[in-house]
């Protein structure tokens, strides 16, 4: 990096901000925080436009709508961690033409990273480092150096210098060569390191004072002189000084007003909610069967072993007290002193309450001298963990701390410890009809695209493991069949066509499959799966799990053999070669997956996409107890930019929604929401259903201990 040029003729006006918040906040040693935290117009915490050093609580996600002078703003923000939250930004500006498009707005998407160097004290103020749209064209783009603190019951000062965008106006320093947005352009997605604080350095700076819990006045010296938008535009922006007004509702909703530039209001609404203390969902199914504690001396009693009926008894009554939990007894080993439950959970989403419940119902059902209960939870008709409990410590553990249980419960493979299914349970039919939703959003000619209609779904067991399922579509109504930029990819049409199947394909098969699950060996698992797999693409798919019960750390191996499906979605297929080239047979990855604690989960899949090109995706989440899941993902291989199209490479951010938060009733159904740019060739995968590791993870000893909190709800 060049060495920091500093320039005598504007150090006096540059610092003159910093000076001065410099001088309030340390004389403000000593302060109570007050007030919660604002968000600025892009959607970060901050005053009007500039940042502040403020974060939220952690796991907090917050949803901004901003508009100011006839621009739109919308961010997605996430506080991933104490320290480290992220955002990401869709924004459409009025009249901006930055290489003279006719078109009456400029759609810009851009990421933010923030880190909390230093926790406010009582001397100290805190101290961020943020990164502002540091991933692609960086219309944006600007990184910062902030510290805020509260001065004085209700006042909080933020001082903070900054490159790029808050490095345009009265720079007082320089470190270096910045390259301009026009040479950014067409180069969506990548990141732009060499632009990080590089360039003209100036300082920025402002107040918040609440003197109520709801309301906030906020004022700031902006260092943005929106070059780019005086360039581009017609623009004024004459005036570096900003004010605005926060109201917070009970719930932590905050309206804001603006008045920006000096010639333009805006107005905001953000958003907050925390999936981490959102609660547990459910919370109105029926409490489940105390614990029934035994006679004393009854346990020694073996009478009942002489009866032939006692055993036959036991399994109805057990079956009967699972059946009015929602829980299905699949099969039954009764011994003296141990017996063993095959167990079904169609209903719990937290694996550990269906746990719980069973070994509740078999207190009430099974013989007084049974004295270990063996649970083994069950997927697709794999053994998947084995769950020891002492019948004594059940009795004596029923009104103290779930985490009690957890202390004295035993975790081991399931493998071949679970008994034989009984007969009649097989086969049976499980179907479904509900509505669909299917987006598409980030099209430069349209931002949000969507169809909407019926679907109707069934799966027939006809044997453990052995799963004939499929799903059929209705539309009725939509517009992902306007999708006109459907033609610029450099690779094989494997996703460009997705506007065809949705023009064509009403209604459509969306799959129709025949999948086998198994369990070859101890810690593995396996699963192979012909037919129709998704909407595009039909053929065989085989997978290969090895996960041991108490570990974090997982690995797989998925091999698929697919062939195009007609346009229509129904019994046809197509040919491999498109506009782009040849679609190949083969594609596959190996997969690492590991839990590092705290619900954070990642996922490394390499390996051969569909349209023929090599990489590496690379996911993240973050997972909460209750079912709240939020993550995000991206994906480079050696498709070049070029051919892979606008966005250069593919990448997301996922929401997943536990169904029963909604209900306030236990089920095991989610609905996850994926923001990714507009679909492309490059990087793209099969969208399988049933891989293995996310169907039987939730049964190992990791996230049973994660959500072993619901033992005894």
């Amino acid at each position: 990096m060049t060495a920091p040029v500093f320039r005598n003729r504007r150090v006096r006006r540059g610092l003159l901000v910093a000076m001065g918040c410099t001088a309030l906040l340390w004389a403000g040693r000593g302060a109570a925080q007050d007030g919660a935290t604002g968000f600025n117009l892009y959607g970060v915490p901050g005053l009007v436009e500039m940042p502040t050093a403020e974060t939220t609580p952690d796991a907090t996600i917050s949803n901004t709508l901003a508009t100011v002078g006839g621009d739109l703003r919308a961010t997605l923000r996430f506080q991933i961690t104490p320290r480290l939250s992220a955002a990401f930004r869709y924004v459409a500006i009025e009249g901006f033409r930055p290489d003279d498009w006719t078109a009456p707005r400029y759609y810009d998407r851009s990421f933010d990273l923030r880190y909390r160097i230093l926790t406010e004290g009582p001397r100290r103020p805190a101290v961020l480092i943020g990164l502002q749209d540091f991933v692609g064209t960086a219309l944006y783009g600007g990184e910062y150096l902030v510290a805020t603190k509260a001065v004085a019951p209700g006042l909080r000062v933020t001082g903070g210098v900054g490159w790029g965008r808050f490095g345009g106006r009265g720079a007082f320093g320089s470190t270096g060569e910045r390259p301009a947005f026009s040479e950014l352009l067409g180069e969506g997605g990548v990141p732009t390191h060499d632009r990080w604080f590089r360039g003209d350095v100036a300082a920025f700076g402002g107040l918040a004072w609440s003197p109520s819990r709801r309301l906030t006045f906020k004022a700031e010296y902006s260092s943005d002189d929106y070059e780019e938008e005086r360039r581009a535009g017609d623009f004024d922006g004459a005036s570096p000084w900003n004010v605005g007004l926060d109201y917070r509702f009970d719930n932590g909703t905050q309206l804001s007003l603006y008045h920006a530039y000096g010639t333009e209001l805006g107005a905001q609404v953000t958003l907050h909610f925390n999936p981490r203390t959102t609660g547990t969902p459910g919370g109105l199914e029926p409490a489940s069967y105390p614990v029934a504690v035994r006679p004393r001396e009854s346990a020694r009693d073996l009478g009942w072993t002489e009866d032939r009926e006692a055993a036959g008894a036991a399994r109805r009554t057990l079956a009967e007290l699972m059946a009015r939990d929602d829980l299905v007894l699949e099969g039954l080993s009764l011994e003296a002193r141990r017996a063993t439950v095959r167990l079904r959970n169609p209903t719990y989403g937290a694996v550990p309450q269906a746990i719980g419940r069973t070994a509740r119902a078999m207190t009430r059902a099974l013989p007084p001298s049974v004295e270990e209960f063996v649970i083994v939870p069950v997927e697709r008709g794999m053994e998947t963990s084995a769950v020891t409990l002492r019948r004594s410590d059940l009795e004596r553990l029923e009104t103290a701390a779930a985490a009690e249980m957890r202390t004295r419960a035993e975790i081991a493979d399931g493998w071949r410890r679970a008994p034989a299914p009984a007969p009649d349970l097989h086969p049976r039919l499980d179907w479904s009809i509900g509505p669909y939703v299917q987006l598409g959003v980030f099209d430069p000619d349209n931002p949000a695209r969507a169809d909407l209609g019926a679907r109707g779904a069934l799966a027939y067991h006809l044997r453990p493991g052995l799963v004939l399922s499929g799903a059929l579509t209705k539309k009725l109504g939509g517009t992902l069949d306007s999708v006109t930029r459907d033609g610029e990819s450099g690779l094989p049409y494997v996703r460009t066509d997705r506007r065809l199947y949705a023009a064509r394909g009403d209604p459509a098969i969306e799959h129709l499959t025949l999948a086998r699950f198994g369990r070859p060996a101890r810690d593995l698992y396996t699963r192979v799966t012909a037919g129709y797999l998704e909407t595009m693409y039909a053929g065989l798919s085989e997978e290969l799990l090895w996960k041991p019960v108490d570990s974090r750390t997982a690995l797989g191996a998925e091999l698929n053999l697919v062939q195009p499906r007609a346009f229509t979605q129904g019994f046809g297929l197509r040919d491999r070669d498109t506009p782009g080239g040849t679609i190949p047979r083969l594609n596959g990855h190996l997969s690492l997956y590991h839990a590092f604690g705290d619900g954070f989960h990642a996922r490394i899949d390499a390996g051969r996409y569909l349209a023929g090109d090599w990489g590496m995706t690379v996911a993240l989440d973050r997972e909460f107890p209750n079912g709240w899941r939020v993550g995000a993902y991206a994906t480079v291989t050696d498709a070049p930019f070029e051919a892979f199209g606008e966005g250069s490479f593919d990448k997301g951010i996922r929401l997943t929604v536990p169904l029963s938060a909604v209900a306030n009733r236990p089920s095991r159904a989610t609905n996850t929401v994926t923001i990714q740019s507009l679909t492309r060739d490059g990087g793209a995968r099969l969208n399988l259903r049933d891989r293995l590791y996310e169907t039987v993870r939730d049964n190992h000893g990791p996230d049973l201990a994660a959500s072993w909190g619901r033992f005894w709800r």
